[in-house]
């Protein structure tokens, strides 16, 4: 046996099919597409699904918008300043060395639970909840601005 002897096994390869190559031949005229229609055409347009309604019409617009304006906010509830003592001064550095708010941005207190300290609270907005509680506690609220 010589190298020019060697042949691929009987089956593994398989001739390519040629089509549209004249009437006579048995792939000729409309090269096995059928007659007429758009996928006998050159192309079927992306998102075709056969007549079905496509996906991208069956899925709802989405409604509204996001204001990229907005001001984020970490909130504090007022029960969370119960552990601070009675008559200090608490303020936005303060709470995140606490680890009752994130490392940066405004903080804002809510008025979520009680509170029995008398505390002089510093934050850049408060509730109005908050707010009463904090005063009836005999405490003070100051606003911060950044």
């Amino acid at each position: 046996m010589k190298l020019h002897h060697l042949r691929p096994a009987d089956g593994s390869k398989k001739r390519k099919i040629r089509v549209g190559r004249g009437e006579s031949g048995r792939r000729g005229k409309t090269a096995g597409r059928g007659t007429k229609g758009l996928k006998a055409r050159s192309k079927v347009r992306p998102g075709f699904e056969g007549g079905q309604t496509p996906l991208v019409r069956q899925i709802p617009k989405l409604k509204g918008f996001k204001n990229p304006n907005r001001e984020e906010y970490t909130v504090v509830n007022v029960e969370r300043l119960g552990s601070f003592a009675a008559g200090s001064t608490v303020t936005p550095d303060e709470l995140r060395t606490a680890g009752l708010a994130k490392k940066r941005g405004k903080i804002k207190v809510l008025g979520q639970g009680d509170l029995d300290v008398a505390l002089t609270v510093k934050a850049h907005s408060f509730s109005i909840g908050a707010a009463e509680k904090i005063k009836a506690a005999g405490g003070s609220i100051e606003l911060v601005e950044d």
